[in-house]
């Protein structure tokens, strides 16, 4: 998706077309949406959405009709910036299947004491605002793709 932005109502896109910004509710995500004024499908969820505010993060996890995947990390990490292309890879390969999202613990410290991030990077899989599962340390892709896939099949 272009220009994304995350409120604590859903995902805004703006329209690549027309310039028109369009509200995507969470309970919509993976399902294609049209743009409201010239009617253009919109693009995928194809970049991890970066989250500022604590609202629009319980938001995010509690109202997705889609799991969601939530990178832990911090500007200072530097295993967490060695994982910046592997989210977003993983983030493009699965726009319809689950939503990555990342949530830096130095801008929100609350949402990390909250969920015990003892340890960055630190990957957690929610569903319906319930932690499924977590997984600390770098991965490549490959292995961040199979940790969410092996979580949502045994859920």
């Amino acid at each position: 998706m272009n220009a994304t932005r995350l409120d604590d109502k859903g995902v805004i896109e703006t329209c690549p077309e027309c310039g028109q910004r369009n509200r995507v509710s969470f309970s919509r995500l993976g399902v294609a949406a049209r743009c409201g004024n010239c009617k253009r499908e919109l693009p995928r969820l194809e970049a991890p959405i970066e989250i500022d505010e604590e609202q629009a993060f319980e938001s995010l996890i509690g109202n997705s009709n889609l799991p969601v995947l939530v990178d832990f990390w911090a500007e200072w990490c530097g295993p967490c910036k060695m994982m910046v292309p592997e989210i977003k890879r993983v983030a493009v390969t699965n726009a319809e299947r689950f939503v990555v999202a990342k949530v830096n613990t130095e801008g929100l410290p609350a949402l990390a004491q909250r969920f015990k991030i003892n340890a960055i990077p630190t990957l957690v899989v929610f569903s319906r605002g319930v932690e499924l599962a977590r997984s600390e340390g770098a991965l490549p892709s490959v292995q961040i793709q199979r940790f969410v896939e092996q979580t949502v099949r045994a859920a």
